[in-house]
């Protein structure tokens, strides 16, 4: 693969409109805002991240993370180029100066085709399928679309979100960049080559993922490069965020989650750090974490553009495994390794987290059962009820048994964690409207 090839700004759906315009806004700065004005990227604020949605205490949900991810991988992006640059100074009549640019896009997208309510969410589509009542639609699909539903996830999602061709959409979903829609594919393959759940395009998608990939010149079955500087910039801020989160909840004290902070600080400069804490200005526990907390995303930012920079023939020739982060220096390795421990042992298993994770099951699995009972049986009375509240986008009324199923996953995973209780309510009978 190579970097002239694999940086273009033709746009999905606009191919014949294809044209280098003499302006200082980039095609992909033209791809981040039409991502953050768009109204799928607004209902992330209404997404679980981690955490339930804050009360008095704010911590993070989609959309803050999605802003946070996005900045990170611009400077992961742009710090990269630079030093791509030094290193080929015959590409600089090319994209590869804008890699920032296209990082922060792509980060910006990484998240919306997430359901409601986290990887809960993803899991009640999922199992449905595979282990409760959605098991008789089996043999109604071929493979690889049974495939799709009982290994649903919101990478291949977001993916769909940006380039399918729903009701009432152009061509090419939101016409982004291909290399912008190339940087968000985590898993280059269908769900029928999936190893475990994780996996990049539906069905659906096939065809637009291999023009995609055909266009870019990407070898079958290997990311695009810039796919690593966008997952960095995922694990940077989810990691390291959580921490932070867990810590204003209460979860962690501020003896752990210092210590967890300091590892990333070199030893040499953590007296320097110390010594900062006894100023007035950073006196306050909070804005002490705060301060650790960003000398531990610059420390992974650093080490990972080192990573990808000393590794770009490797990651070009499809031989680099693994995640940048598993690659960077011992001591900031383990500090990582340390964070991910005490987030799986104390956070992801707290009683607040697990507990919107079982709520947000029941409630999806219960949208999904019914309005896929709706979808595959629309004469019946209570049927065309349900049907009523989908919006018109969604082809729920297709001859075809696979388009009607992803049809109500569509409408069920593009809802906020809020719209959905409220719609759970409602079919239950627990919320009536007063007249």
């Amino acid at each position: 693969m190579n970097w002239g090839q694999l940086l273009s700004n033709k746009r999905l759906g606009q191919e014949d409109k294809h044209q280098n315009r003499a302006e200082e806004r980039t095609e992909f700065k033209r791809d981040y805002d039409r991502l953050i004005f768009s109204a799928p990227f607004r209902r992330l604020q209404n997404k679980t991240q981690v955490f339930p949605l804050p009360g008095r205490i704010f911590v993070h949900n989609r959309l803050t993370h999605s802003l946070e991810v996005a900045s990170v991988g611009r400077s992961l992006g742009d710090d990269s180029a630079r030093r791509l640059l030094e290193r080929h100074p015959e590409l600089h009549n090319t994209h590869l100066g804008e890699i920032g640019d296209i990082v922060q896009a792509a980060c910006l997208a990484h998240d919306l085709g997430n359901p409601p309510f986290g990887h809960s969410g993803e899991r009640a589509i999922a199992t449905f399928f595979s282990e409760g009542p959605g098991a008789i639609y089996k043999n109604l699909l071929t493979r690889d679309e049974w495939a799709d539903i009982t290994h649903f996830d919101g990478n291949a999602n977001a993916f769909r979100l940006l380039a399918h061709k729903f009701k009432g959409r152009r061509e090419g979903g939101f016409v982004l960049t291909y290399s912008t829609l190339a940087s968000i594919i985590k898993y280059p393959f269908p769900a029928s080559k999936a190893k475990k759940q994780k996996f990049g395009y539906f069905q659906d998608e096939a065809e637009t993922y291999k023009k995609i990939a055909e266009e870019l010149g990407l070898m079958e079955g290997v990311r695009h490069p810039l796919v690593y500087l966008v997952e960095a910039a995922d694990d940077i801020c989810y990691e390291i965020m959580d921490i932070e989160d867990a810590h204003k909840l209460k979860i962690l004290t501020t003896e752990e989650t210092k210590k967890l902070l300091m590892g990333f600080v070199a030893e040499e400069k953590r007296e320097a750090v110390l010594s900062r804490f006894n100023e007035e200005d950073i006196n306050d526990v909070n804005e002490q974490v705060v301060y650790l907390r960003s000398c531990a995303i610059g420390a992974l930012e650093h080490e990972c553009v080192r990573v990808f920079v000393e590794n770009e023939e490797a990651i070009l020739n499809g031989t680099f495994k693994g995640a940048l982060i598993d690659h960077t220096c011992p001591s900031i390795r383990d500090a990582y390794a340390k964070c991910v421990e005490t987030s799986y042992a104390k956070i992801y298993h707290s009683k607040d987290v697990v507990d919107i994770e079982l709520a947000g099951y029941k409630i999806i699995r219960t949208l999904i059962e019914l309005f896929t009972e709706a979808a595959m049986n629309p004469d019946r009375a209570y049927s065309e009820l349900l049907l009523n509240r989908v919006s018109s986008q969604y082809d729920v009324y297709s001859p075809d048994t696979y388009t009607r199923i992803m049809a109500v996953l569509d409408f069920v995973s593009g809802m906020t964690d809020v719209y959905a209780l409220d719609l759970f309510r409602k079919i239950n009978g627990e919320s009536i409207p007063i007249i």
